[in-house]
């Protein structure tokens, strides 16, 4: 009585542990998908101050109004399906886009995602190109650039041009309905004088970004040199010194949560590529060998693609195609890549096919569970067998209770006699845990996800349940304690686990029921802050394995028996 007394207290101090160092661990190791955010400062989320030093990059120290920013200096407006901003024709600066397609909250009057904004601007980021060379005079950061067209979209690409020096250059700039902008940039040599001329482009990136660079979250700087995509740099790194490497084609740029900038110089030339930052700046940027001397009226081009838009999975594989390389791993799988991709592309072509990510995530469970209903069966049929054998294994352990050497050869030898195998009934729930990873990660990365309602108040499946039952739902002004902030969906996990339990024979030991009748109450409270995707597969998963429970207990009475003690 006093161990079963000594083990329940232990029990308690460790699930105390969990409950409250929970959301601690969860927050590093496993965030939550898509934080709801509950409130904004003047219609969007409020970055901080931090990008880098280049001498065509962002240099103005005074912070002011984007809008005003934006009225101050000539613009070609951007407009496609998926983007809308504006070029600066002032230093021929992409600097103003905004994704139509992405809203920043579920508010039916949300804002769209902002991705770039120009110098001068609290967030200031933005992409420009030059060139560099002998004997030339290349275009001032700030050169003043005259447009051929006042409006760039899929069908209509705008040319830039400016003089300086001896040289006439042109930037002709288009882009296609996804986020994938081309330029061209070109310079003709209209000086008495041969010149020798390289290219370059840089993204300058001002201010902290507002999500967070976790262990299952890449956030900063990413680039791919020749050997796949490669997220080992973060932005102390790069402040602490550049990182630079020559590569033949490759890409590099920024990476947030659901957002991506990407540098895509000529992959068939060799560049220097370089990430570096300082001074509340971070910039990436790829700069050109000398690619041609130019003689007196000659002239010469050399093509860069610029990325700049939301990481959606379908859209990222057509552009590796199209010759970006390893352009869909921008996407950090991580090693479980091989489980995850095939879980996206079921899960999003059941969604195209019902229309509703919810009831696509049930669908999914049906389908694992039937696909796992032999192996259940053989499980079910291994736990009855096991129980079966329960007195033996207890006379075993009383006889053998002082030498576990012996105790453990009579017990094989008793398994290998009945014909049992002990740890047969754990293979579905190995297999279980590969796929809830595996979907964790989906609802986490995958943009395709986000903001993806179900039923009634449950208008994000990517994020915690907002109804949030101590503070009655939001009526009562105040925000519970983090592990308290316990949903509607969460409970609904801990009522499915505690009646699926409730089916499983009684243990004999006392403490082993005190345990088992706490465990489905102390999931419900480890499992509320994940994202309500995951909870409803758990949830139906539950009900399936109640169901399935039923079935082959008719088949199996033994099992539903609690052995003699």
């Amino acid at each position: 009585m006093k161990n079963d007394q000594k083990n329940f207290l232990l029990f308690a101090v460790l699930a105390a542990l969990v409950l409250f160092g929970w959301p601690y661990i969860a927050n590093h190791f496993f965030p939550a998908a898509n934080p709801p955010v509950t409130k904004l400062e003047d219609g969007k989320s409020k970055p901080v101050a931090n990008p880098a030093t280049d001498p065509a990059a962002d240099t103005a120290n005074a912070i002011r109004d984007r809008a005003i920013v934006l009225r101050e200096t000539p613009r070609v407006v951007i407009d496609t399906p998926a983007v809308q901003g504006s070029i600066n024709l002032r230093g021929g600066r992409i600097d103003d886009l905004v994704l139509v397609k992405h809203k920043e909250t579920i508010a039916k009057d949300s804002p769209p995602v902002r991705l770039l904004s120009p110098s001068g601007t609290a967030d200031a980021y933005f992409a420009q190109f030059g060139w560099s060379g002998t004997g030339i005079t290349p275009p001032p950061a700030d050169a003043l650039w005259t447009a051929s067209g006042t409006r760039l979209t899929p069908q209509t690409p705008v040319t830039l041009t400016t003089q300086s020096g001896s040289q006439r250059y042109l930037m002709q700039i288009s882009v296609d309905s996804g986020y994938m902008f081309t330029i061209r940039q070109s310079v003709v040599n209209t000086g008495a004088q041969p010149v020798q001329v390289a290219t370059y482009g840089l993204l300058s990136r001002r201010g902290a970004p507002v999500d967070k660079d976790t262990m299952t979250i890449q956030v900063g700087p990413i680039y791919e040199a020749g050997n796949g995509v490669k997220f080992d740099v973060d932005y102390k790194d790069i402040d602490a010194a550049p990182t630079t490497f020559n590569t033949k084609g490759g890409w590099l740029g920024f990476t947030d949560h659901y957002w991506m900038t990407a540098l895509i110089p000529d992959q068939n030339v060799q560049h220097g590529l370089s990430l570096k930052g300082g001074d509340q700046r971070h910039q990436a940027d790829y700069r050109s060998p000398t690619l041609a001397t130019l003689a007196p009226g000659q002239a010469m081009t050399q093509s860069a693609r610029f990325f700049a838009g939301a990481k959606e999975n379908k859209l990222l594989n057509a552009y590796e195609e199209q010759g970006v390389p390893y352009f869909s791993r921008s996407i950090d799988w991580g090693w479980f890549r091989i489980v995850e991709e095939p879980i996206f592309t079921y899960l999003d072509w059941l969604f195209r096919m019902v229309g509703n990510f919810g009831v696509a995530i049930i669908l999914l469970t049906l389908t694992i569970r039937g696909l796992m209903f032999p192996i259940a069966q053989r499980q079910f049929a291994s736990m009855a067998a096991m129980r079966a054998i329960q007195p033996k294994l207890k006379v075993l352990q009383e006889r053998y209770k002082d030498d576990k050497p012996r105790l453990q050869q009579e017990m094989m030898a008793l398994y290998k006699t009945e014909k049992v195998n002990p740890v047969a009934g754990c293979l579905p729930t190995l297999i279980q845990i590969p796929i809830f990873y595996a979907l964790y990660k989906v609802l986490l990365l995958t943009i395709e996800m986000r903001h993806q309602p179900f039923v009634g108040w449950i208008k994000d499946l990517s994020a915690p349940d907002p109804a949030t039952i101590l503070n009655l739902f939001g009526y009562l002004d105040f925000t519970p304690p983090h592990f308290l902030a316990i949903g509607i969906v969460p409970v609904l996990l801990g009522i499915s686990m505690y009646f699926q339990f409730k089916l499983n024979p009684a243990p004999m030991d006392d403490m082993q029921k005190q345990v088992f009748g706490l465990m489905p109450w102390v999931l419900m409270f480890i499992m509320a802050p994940f994202a309500v995707g995951l909870q409803v597969y758990w949830i139906t998963s539950n009900l399936l394995t109640i169901a399935q429970q039923q079935l082959l207990y008719s088949r199996h009475p033994a099992l539903k028996q609690a052995p003699a003690k």
